[in-house]
């Protein structure tokens, strides 16, 4: 019996980790990536415990397959250097089974294309559209014929044309009043250990050790949407070039990149939940599903989550008895994680409104109510992120 045939829309982390997991569920899949090759610059992606619990589901270890990077230290600074809270990552280890990793985006997204089959992925070849009518998707591209599927999978991203199109009155999406810088830095002899996001007046600064010896760097300013300075590096230095160490160090170590290997992008979240993650045989996860501010970390996480469960509750690929599962495993993925990912949402936008404080009273309060927390009731706060992933029954 032919194996059912599964389309991916998206090769970013979402997508492809549903790629890997239904493929280990025995189906045959098909990625589609509007891109024309796999990213080499970017930025990294930090994988707390809930989201590694969720690739060991599916047979994935993060860390033998994109390098292990694990700081000594994870916390909030304040713009002068002060800690307002922070915690050891042997802490985190001992509460929740596992300290979070950091690793390259690159590097996992290549390490999943590299667990499917030969001919999987597609670059250079953009879903345009799905027609669902006949109960069994056909899927059309901007390259080659149609593709015949009994699942398609919506991964396509913030701006996702098929959420678009297939929830037509929903509001989209929502800007959350800032901009955010990113990059890859190299800069090895730093030797710094903690993983830290720094809060000043409308601006924040973070810093990731990563596993290579280099640092993924990021910085948001609130701004209007579209604001575009001529040099993004330039701009940074301004901004930040006065804060903490190892801030300018790590400025000028991102004044030696090209202009292009400095991502600049306006923040946005879903404005509105999906009224459910499905329609027919098309299921929506990742940012196309539940686009989230980036305040948590959580954005990628929450798609890893989505991808593990959606795969446990479709039937095998080669199962003769299952041939009308599919709608009713799809329903059941919207019962099972509509409702978790809207909750991280909304409290990823929450966050946010904190850290882009720029009244110096308001900001001043903040920063001592953090300060005043004992770390204990701090990483209470993270159990039901850390804890909250499981399989469904």
């Amino acid at each position: 019996m032919p194996k059912r045939h599964a389309v991916v829309a998206g090769a970013g982390i979402a997508g492809l980790t549903a790629a890997v997991a239904l493929h280990r569920r025995g189906w045959h899949v098909t990625v589609c990536e509007r891109a024309p090759e796999p990213p080499v610059t970017g930025a990294g992606i930090g994988l707390a415990p809930n989201a590694l619990r969720a690739l060991e589901a599916i047979g994935v270890d993060a860390a033998y397959a994109a390098g292990r990077a694990v700081p000594a230290t994870m916390g909030v600074r304040g713009a002068g250097g002060r800690w307002l809270v922070r915690s050891a990552t042997a802490d985190l280890a001992a509460r929740y089974g596992t300290a979070p990793i950091a690793v390259p985006r690159p590097a996992l997204t290549t390490a999943l294309a590299a667990a499917l089959p030969p001919g999987s992925l597609r670059y250079g070849t953009a879903v345009t559209a799905v027609d669902d009518s006949s109960g069994r998707p056909t899927v059309r591209t901007t390259d080659g014929p149609d593709l015949h599927a009994d699942l398609v999978v919506a991964a396509d991203g913030i701006h996702s044309p098929l959420r678009r199109a297939f929830f037509p009155d929903h509001p989209g999406l929502h800007y959350l009043g800032e901009t955010a810088w990113r990059a890859l830095v190299d800069a090895p002899d730093l030797r710094v250990p903690a993983m830290t996001e720094t809060w000043g007046r409308g601006e924040r600064f973070g810093v990731t050790p990563l596993s290579d010896g280099r640092y993924y760097v990021y910085a948001t300013a609130v701004v209007p949407p579209g604001t575009r300075p001529s040099d993004a590096r330039a701009e940074l230095r301004r901004r930040f070039g006065t804060w903490h160490d190892p801030i300018p160090a790590l400025l000028d170590r991102i004044g030696r990149l090209d202009a292009a290997d400095v991502l600049q992008n306006d923040l946005y979240d879903l404005a509105a939940p999906l009224p459910r993650l499905h329609h027919g045989r098309i299921a929506w996860l990742g940012d196309a599903a539940h686009a989230m501010a980036p305040n948590l970390g959580q954005g990628g996480c929450q798609g890893i989550e989505d991808a593990a469960v959606l795969a446990h509750l479709l039937p095998a690929g080669d199962d003769a008895d299952a041939t009308d599962a599919v709608p009713a495993a799809l329903a059941a993925y919207t019962a099972a994680r509509r409702d978790r990912t809207d909750a991280v949402r909304v409290r990823a936008r929450r966050v946010g409104r904190l850290g882009a404080l720029r009244n110096p009273l308001a900001t001043a309060a903040r920063d001592l109510a953090v300060h005043a927390t004992p770390t204990r009731l701090a990483l209470r706060g993270m159990d039901d992120l850390f804890n909250g992933f499981h399989l469904p029954e």
